[in-house]
């Protein structure tokens, strides 16, 4: 049987958080019918992993093959590096606005626009780098909205860390988190660079202690999409499944 392609559609949201109409890319599977309902996986760094990640041929494979549920991809994609920056990095000047629009814009319109779950296991996070960082910040800041988050080597910092030690809903988060081994010295879009395995391994020991609903790997790798795209495939396997 030869496997069916879902579809993409762009929709655009005005959002008052951020002042700005927001860009969506969206998958639909491709057996996509208002008389199911989706869960729902939401993308930072949206065209990075539709283009780089190619997440919608990940998506058409385990669905075909049925080894994840119904599931609809939104992902948000950012306009420049300054922009992701601005909304992604704990220290931008639109981080907050913009998690806000994650949990107060966005899953309401999405609610509205596609027969979804509406609960919070029904609905994902995932994003590399800064995307997993501010994806990590959000489902912390709305966790009955965002149940399932996925890290794909996130930039984690002393804020970031005291955010997740001071958080009191761990049961409500279920968590994936892969970093490589070869991200020593990851070149930050300042020009400098960072060590991005000791504060990832860090926050991974305060997760298990936590108690976290939790899964770790380090992938033998650096800071690229060459290891995030493969990777992709077991990620929606573990969380896209109810």
């Amino acid at each position: 049987m030869e496997m069916a392609k879902g579809s993409i559609k762009e929709l655009t949201i005005q959002s008052k958080a951020l002042g700005e109409a927001v860009e969506l890319l969206v998958y639909l599977p491709a057996t996509f019918s208002p008389l199911y309902k989706y869960s729902i996986l939401i993308a930072q760094d949206g065209r990075d992993y539709f283009q780089l990640g190619r997440i919608a041929r990940v998506a058409d494979e385990l669905l075909h093959n049925k080894e994840i549920d119904n599931t609809i991809i939104v992902g948000i994609p950012y306009k420049d590096v300054n922009d992701r920056r601005e909304k992604y990095h704990t220290r931008g000047e639109k981080n907050e606005a913009y998690i806000r629009f994650l949990g107060e814009e966005l899953v309401p319109f999405l609610d509205e626009e596609f027969p979804t779950y509406q609960m919070g296991l029904g609905r994902a996070l995932i994003g590399d780098s800064l995307g997993a960082t501010v994806s990590l910040m959000a489902a912390l800041s709305y966790p009955h909205t965002f149940g399932k988050v996925m890290l794909q080597s996130p930039y984690i910092n002393d804020y970031v860390v005291q955010q997740v030690e001071e958080f009191k809903e761990p049961h409500l988060l279920s968590l994936y988190h892969v970093i490589g081994t070869e991200e020593t010295a990851v070149e930050t879009t300042h020009g400098k660079t960072k060590d991005f395995v000791t504060p990832n391994r860090r926050i991974s020991e305060i997760f298990k202690q936590k108690k976290f609903s939790y899964f770790y790997d380090e992938f033998e790798g650096n800071h690229t999409w060459t290891y995030w795209q493969p990777d992709l495939i077991r990620a929606l396997q573990m969380m896209m499944k109810f």
